[in-house]
């Protein structure tokens, strides 16, 4: 079953250095979907170790499997316009509305 617009939860403000997350979720696809984050709609990376995710000056977790988009501490260059991006593979992958973060 292709996905449906998946539900996109971003904060429209959010105080630097606090800890920020992002949530988007579909539950009609089957397999179930995995989600793609996108800023300013540039697709953000995927991230697992914490080396890495510093060199990189990212300041996020994505979990592709839940649909998060995590910020341990959000900083004046996380404000941008956020939507996320549901697909399983089959049919049309499904985006929800961009919802601006101001941080």
């Amino acid at each position: 079953v292709a996905p449906t617009t998946p539900v996109c939860e971003v904060p429209s403000s959010a105080m630097t250095g606090t800890v920020v997350q992002l949530s988007c979720k579909e539950t009609e696809g089957s397999p179930p979907s995995e989600y793609q984050w996108y800023k300013n709609g540039v697709a953000l990376l995927e991230k697992t170790g914490a080396g890495s995710a510093r060199a990189a000056n990212i300041t996020y977790t994505m979990n592709k499997k839940s649909g998060t988009l995590l910020f341990n501490t959000v900083t004046k260059n996380d404000t941008g316009e956020y939507f996320c991006e549901a697909s399983n593979g089959i049919g049309l992958s499904q985006k929800c509305s961009v919802k601006r973060m101001q941080v």
